[in-house]
């Protein structure tokens, strides 16, 4: 185990020492701990978590998955109910950890959404600790690629001086929740977010998940699939995130022009020429194959469409915003925070009559129910 005086953190890089530090935390009986991660998205196809940074009283440590083959340790950790789990922003890292570790967290609060509910206008990491301590956390390392080793210490110092500050940043959060009666609003939307996943392709076409898709014809799909399935291929064997061999701008505007030689493509000029000599040749045999599939065998862009809404659904929908407005001025906090465009569409739809058939309404949270519902039903009945 490592140890690194002038930021009094700990590397963690074998089993053994994850096993003492899990061993510490049971023996002391922790009941908050805080976390973070960091994770190379920005320059590898398959992105995986690089570090693992825990605060837990006097304890700063820094976990290396990289360097250790079995994390199963920290599993009871993040499912023990009776240990807060802190995350500043928890979405990504919540999807990230289960999707390399399985893990799943049990009683989670997440500070991100605790100041959104506390109304502060700019929740970000460094912008809130700034107004709170005092304290200024250096980003230039926000982009590194955390995959490559040896690590410097500076980039070290970065990850665990972002974990340094949450506990007591969590506390003073709950504190101004509880006094406003707000702490069971975050309580539980940060149990929901304990829940997100990251989400599999389930074999649909590429272009499913593709901005700018839904405007191209069916021969314009089945080439925007063939340029992505090619980038694919590409990024997996050069092991490099997709924006860095081709962006989607410039997929786009070939599933657009279709350009049939390499000459065409040049002409276009939405490529470097470092690109196309890279790339050139192979892009265009991927839209030369693609043009001849059979106009019977083209794909089709899956098309969603929501039924028309009617007249007097409308009218209780412009009554709910009305509402939600001045009950986002009232709490200051952002309206579509307080409840989203799909569940006011919802209720809309439902049209509840009271508190009971409330309660059928799909994907409202019990906060929601218990400091709304009236508000809600009473609004509805206005309408009616």
């Amino acid at each position: 185990m490592k140890e690194n005086a002038k930021n009094n953190f700990q590397i963690i890089e074998t089993e053994s020492e994850l096993e003492d530090i899990t061993r510490i935390i049971d023996i002391d009986n922790e009941k908050i701990i805080a976390f973070d991660l960091e994770s190379d998205s920005m320059f590898h196809f398959k992105e995986k978590v690089c570090l693992i940074q825990m605060a837990v009283n006097s304890l700063n440590i820094v976990i290396d998955p990289l360097k250790i083959n079995d994390l199963s340790p920290l599993k009871p950790v993040f499912a023990n109910r009776e240990i807060k789990k802190v995350f500043h922003g928890a979405d990504y890292d919540v999807r990230s950890l289960h999707r390399d570790f399985s893990f799943k967290i049990n009683n989670l609060f997440d500070t991100e959404l605790a100041c959104r509910f506390l109304g502060m206008k700019e929740t970000g990491l460094n912008t809130v600790l700034n107004k709170r301590f005092q304290v200024s956390l250096d980003k230039k390392y926000q982009k590194k690629d955390w995959s490559r080793r040896p690590l410097q210490p500076e980039m070290l110092e970065y990850a665990a001086g972002d974990v340094a500050h949450l506990v007591a940043l969590a506390r003073v959060l709950e504190k101004e929740l509880l006094e406003m009666g707000r702490l069971s609003w975050v309580v539980e939307e940060s149990d929901n977010l304990s829940n997100v996943r990251f989400e599999n392709a389930n074999g649909e076409p590429l272009f499913t998940k593709f901005k700018g898709a839904g405007r191209l014809d069916r021969r314009g799909l089945a080439v925007l699939e063939s340029l992505l399935l090619y980038r694919v291929e590409l990024a997996k064997k050069k092991d490099r995130p997709l924006f860095k061999i081709i962006g989607n701008g410039p997929l786009l505007k070939m599933a657009k022009s279709r350009p049939s030689s390499l000459n065409r493509l040049q002409r276009l000029e939405i490529l470097s020429h470092r690109q196309i000599s890279m790339y050139g040749e192979n892009l265009v045999h991927s839209i030369k194959s693609a043009m001849n599939i059979p106009e019977d065998n083209l794909p089709r862009y899956p098309r969603r469409r929501s039924p028309p809404v009617k007249p007097r659904v409308a009218k209780r929908i412009k009554a709910l915003k009305e509402w939600r407005e001045r009950k986002g001025e009232s709490l200051k906090i952002e309206a579509g925070f307080l409840v989203n465009k799909s569940l006011l569409n919802c209720i809309a739809e439902k049209n509840p009559h009271d508190m009971e058939s409330l309660e059928q309404v799909h994907g409202m949270s019990n906060w929601q129910k218990i400091e709304f519902g009236e508000d809600i039903v009473r609004v509805l009945r206005e309408i009616s």
